[in-house]
């Protein structure tokens, strides 16, 4: 009887590692993958590179001292948002400077684009920066006005690929072709998924670049990964994304925003929260819960900011508790939660119109809050695009 108690829970114990990707398996971002084959890509070519504190091999060492010790010719270093160090708030303007007697230059300052000066001697541009899967981060507008700009001066492009830390979930609407932004580039779902490889293919794919492009992939990589099932150890890839559970919700929750919500910023959990002074949060709590939204809870909690907006104000939150990572819908979540705020707030709610159309990709999104659209309504309304998108990218941008 034991024996058959013994071998049953060995069946169940089977099934269930079968049924997520290996935990322990160890991935190989495309810096390790061109370290291990030598650098042969750089070889005799004058290299500029886009990187910041994200940008490490397995052991942790930065990638430009990596080629430098390696003796690849690095003429040039660019950064995006948040600078080289990744310590500058989002939204400050970051000067150039140097590394090493290595000139860096900041894509996030007078310019956004490198310049014609900035590219001369430079025969390949490698990009590598860990993303989060949010189409409004701007890490991935920066690789991308690059290879347009490589495009024009016919500088070969590698992207050192590394994981969506998010999964290969797809949520909200394309982006309207009617916007154009730093925060709203490509025109993908608001979590979109891929990889910075494969945006780079997508890219040069729907803007018909002339572009010389190769992209190092992952070893041991699967798109359905998280990040903690990577085996690679996390970095902050900003000042206030600092879990994965934070990367998570921001592709939701971020879209707070273009409103006068307060996200946590200068607080201890930015993106894990949400609210403001007058914000009733056991009601918009309870009816969050009551919505029974996937792979979360929704708890009242009040925070203090010591930055940002209600600097030094009580805010009445809520605290967004991820329990199933697989199944959490952000951009869902914060659908709900914008509704519940405009129905039992509207007089204190302040949306911003255009920057909301930013953020989410609709440019009705505005005009369906206000007019009381239900969030099963504005779901509904992107699920034919988005079922698009998927098989698109399943079956011409996939790398994985």
């Amino acid at each position: 009887m034991r024996y058959l108690e013994l071998k049953k829970t060995l069946l169940i114990f089977v099934s269930l590692i079968s049924f997520f990707p290996d935990l322990n398996c160890e991935v190989l971002t495309g810096l390790d993958v061109i370290e291990k084959n030598n650098f042969s890509d750089l070889r005799n070519k004058r290299v500029g590179v886009i990187v910041n504190h994200t940008s490490l091999n397995k052991k942790g060492n930065k990638l430009v001292d990596v080629f430098v010790e390696n003796k690849v010719n690095l003429v040039a270093i660019f950064t995006p948002e948040h600078g080289f160090m990744g310590n500058v708030e989002g939204g400050y303007l970051i000067e150039n400077s140097t590394y090493n007697s290595i000139p860096v230059y900041s894509l996030y300052g007078k310019t956004k684009r490198p310049t014609e000066d900035m590219l001369n001697g430079i025969d390949v541009l490698v990009f590598d920066i860990q993303d989060v899967g949010a189409r409004f981060y701007t890490y991935l507008t920066t690789m991308g006005y690059a290879m347009e700009e490589a495009a024009k001066k016919n500088i070969e492009f590698i992207v050192l690929d590394r994981p969506n830390p998010i999964g290969d979930m797809t949520e909200g609407p394309i982006l309207d072709e009617s916007i154009t932004a730093f925060t709203a580039y490509f025109k993908v779902p608001t979590r979109h998924s891929l990889t910075p490889g494969e945006m780079a293919v997508f890219h040069k794919k729907r803007s018909n670049l002339n572009l010389s492009l190769k992209v190092i992939k992952m070893e041991g990589y699967k798109n359905e990964m998280f990040y903690d099932e990577t085996g690679l150890g996390w970095v902050n890839p900003s000042p206030n994304i600092r879990s994965l559970n934070a990367a998570i919700l921001y592709a939701g929750l971020g879209c707070f925003e273009a409103t006068n919500i307060s996200v946590g910023r200068g607080t201890d959990k930015p993106f894990e929260f949400f609210g403001s002074p007058w914000m009733d949060n056991i009601k918009i709590s309870n009816e969050l819960n009551k919505a029974k939204l996937k792979g979360v809870k929704f708890k009242v909690c009040e925070k203090t900011p010591d930055a940002d907006i209600y600097k030094g104000e009580s805010v009445k939150g809520v605290c967004v508790e991820v329990w199933d990572k697989r199944k959490v819908e952000s951009f869902k979540i914060f659908v709900n939660a914008i509704y519940f705020l405009n129905k039992y707030h509207p007089d204190n709610l302040i949306i911003k119109e255009e920057e909301i159309a930013k953020m989410t990709g609709d440019k009705d999104f505005f005009n369906k809050i206000k007019k009381g659209y239900s969030p099963k309504q504005i779901i509904k309304s992107y699920e034919k695009k988005l079922k698009e998108f998927n098989k698109y990218i399943k079956k011409e941008i996939r790398l994985y």
